[in-house]
């Protein structure tokens, strides 16, 4: 084949790959219009949760937990990615103060900007049967995490460790959320995180993911809710992990998740380390969330203990899951 010819493809290659380059941007060149520290602490999540999957990843199970090496110590995978991330907060030398589910106090950190909430591994307990788990967080600024509302978000994120490892994130002054899938690079660094979706819209649909079914029972409100999906064929997609069943609705583009309250069961979702990090995300990509009444990002929080009951996802869902449910047989405070 003439030299000009093999030229000519070459430079053909090339003009492909910078445009699948600028179409599917690195985590850090995507980030490079946000204020210099929100980037900082952002990445520090991208790269924690990175460490996280291949911790997991190389896990060694039993029927009680999964451990893996930190350092020196055989760690629990929980235990393991709640110390990974305090470190990669730390080292950010922009954060003040963390919270984690693991351990829900206030801590310092040592920096100055940010303060981060956060779920290291949720699912933790599923994590031996090989199903999908995740990492939640929130950011926000300033060096407190109580007294603050969700709607003061600089940044949240998800990180699903399944099939794929992919972070779904939304981020102040970027509109909507964008997900960015962990691709191995076959180095020590274990892979990059490459920009590979946007979402900026859950529609209705009939897909829905009810969390704690036993509140039917004595939650009237919810029962009706629940026959209504039934008698309506939606389409049940449920894995019993927050982070995989959130995901999919931004990944689908339409349906609800719920986690519903009633007098003998009561919430167990805490709306610092889950609830409002999950809500952020989903109304930056065109959904809406709801304690039974109004946004839970405009729900104070007082304590790292407070929990709620939430819906999240499609406008419309939401709404018929306040006119069904409310908060009238939840058991909670209206305030």
């Amino acid at each position: 084949m003439p030299r000009s010819i093999l030229k000519a493809a070459s430079m053909d290659d090339d003009l492909l790959k910078d445009q699948v380059k600028a179409a599917q941007p690195l985590v850090e060149e995507w980030l490079d219009t946000v204020e210099p520290k929100l980037k900082k602490v952002t990445l520090a999540m991208f790269q924690a949760c990175k460490e996280i999957a291949y911790k997991i990843r190389t896990a060694s199970c039993d029927s009680m937990a999964c451990f893996n090496e930190f350092g020196d110590e055989q760690l629990a995978i929980d235990i393991l990615a709640n110390n990974v991330i305090f470190q990669a907060l730390r080292d950010s030398r922009v954060v003040a103060t963390a919270s984690s589910e693991e351990t829900p106090v206030e801590d310092p950190m040592g920096g100055y900007g940010f303060s981060v909430a956060f779920d290291p591994l949720d699912g933790s307990s599923v994590i031996d049967s090989n199903f999908a788990v995740g990492t939640i967080f929130g950011i926000w600024p300033g060096s407190k995490l109580t007294e603050v509302f969700g709607s003061e978000l600089k940044c949240s994120g998800l990180c699903v460790y399944g099939p794929r490892t992919s972070m779904s994130l939304a981020i102040e002054g970027i509109p909507g959320a964008h997900e960015f899938l962990l691709v191995d690079d076959f180095s020590g660094r274990h892979g990059q995180w490459i920009k590979t979706n946007e979402f900026n819209t859950i529609s209705e649909g009939k897909l829905f993911a009810p969390g704690n079914l036993r509140a039917t029972q004595d939650n009237p409100g919810y029962k009706e809710l629940f026959d209504f999906w039934i008698s309506n064929q939606y389409q049940l997609r449920y894995t019993g992990g927050m982070v995989p069943d959130v995901n999919q609705l931004l990944i689908k583009g339409k349906g609800v998740f719920v986690n519903v309250a009633s007098p003998n069961t009561k919430s167990k979702l805490r709306l610092l380390y889950e609830v409002a990090p999950l809500a952020y995300l989903i109304e930056k990509a065109g959904g809406r969330s709801s304690d039974g009444e109004k946004s839970v990002l405009k729900v104070q929080i007082k304590t790292t203990e407070q929990r709620t009951q939430v819906a999240l996802g499609a406008a419309r869902e939401v709404d018929r899951f306040e006119k069904y449910v409310g908060k009238k047989y939840s058991g909670e405070d209206k305030a």
